[in-house]
């Protein structure tokens, strides 16, 4: 089901102790600061949630998983503090999904763009078709993927951040991700992806949930300190977007 409303949609259907979220949005599944928000609230809920053992997270349609960041607030942005607030939408997206104390498995279909790999590589594990391409193209609009480089560093290495940061128009396939770490599987279609993804789901949900918790802190260790270090790359990169680099390079790109 597609979603037409400005601020998107997030659905999450409970079934057997798995938990499907899934989010929505209809330019390319981008998130707005407002379904960000319902993001954080909704991984935080289920967290405490002690009818569910594991979180899927997907979303809408069969083509892009995820555009990143909204665009058109993006262009709005006119004071630091807007700023600040709009890049750390998702740094507390990515801190609810380290701190979720449910294992976080990611599910794309599609390509994705900027802030859409920082929420893939914040899931504990992710599976993917093969038209799952991603690429960083934060730095070709002045600013860069400050928030969400730690959660791809910890997932895929700094040698694959600087390739994906640094050559920012450049797409990287699904295989060259799975390679570097990103994705443990991928696959033709996304009738395979699902069949995968609910087998694996089950299986999780039935190991002792107090053994998947301890799990999630050892694959979590030494992260303490995103809570600050994320808000902190949030203002930096709230900084530069208001640069007369960024203002020129978004008027072009609105065009």
């Amino acid at each position: 089901m597609e979603t037409s409303r400005e601020n998107g949609s997030l659905y999450t259907n409970i079934e057997n102790k798995v938990a499907t979220v899934e989010f929505g949005h209809p330019a390319s599944n981008s998130f707005p600061s407002v379904l960000l928000d319902r993001l954080e609230k909704e991984i935080h809920k289920l967290s405490g949630d002690d009818s569910v053992a594991v979180i899927i997270l997907k979303s809408e349609g069969e083509k892009a998983f995820c555009a990143g960041a909204s665009f058109n607030e993006l262009i709005e942005i006119d004071n630091l503090e807007d700023g600040k607030k709009f890049f750390s939408g998702f740094a507390k997206v990515i801190n609810a999904m380290r701190t979720c104390k449910k294992l976080i498995v990611g599910r794309v279909q599609g390509k994705t763009v900027g802030g859409g790999v920082g929420l893939v590589a914040a899931c504990d594990y992710a599976m993917a078709t093969e038209a799952a391409s991603i690429k960083l193209s934060e730095l070709t609009i002045g600013i860069g993927p400050f928030v969400i480089a730690p959660a791809v560093e910890r997932k895929m290495g700094v040698d694959a951040l600087a390739e994906l940061s640094l050559a920012a128009h450049e797409w990287k396939n699904a295989y060259w991700a799975k390679e570097k770490g990103l994705y443990a599987r991928v696959f033709d279609n996304i009738k395979d992806l699902d069949k995968e993804i609910e087998i694996f789901a089950e299986k999780l949900a039935s190991y002792n949930p107090q053994a998947l918790q301890e799990m999630k802190k050892i694959l979590w260790k030494n992260t303490d300190n995103w809570d600050r270090l994320l808000e902190e790359r949030a203002a930096v990169s709230g900084e530069l977007v208001l640069s007369n680099f960024t203002k020129n390079a978004l008027a072009k790109f609105k065009k």
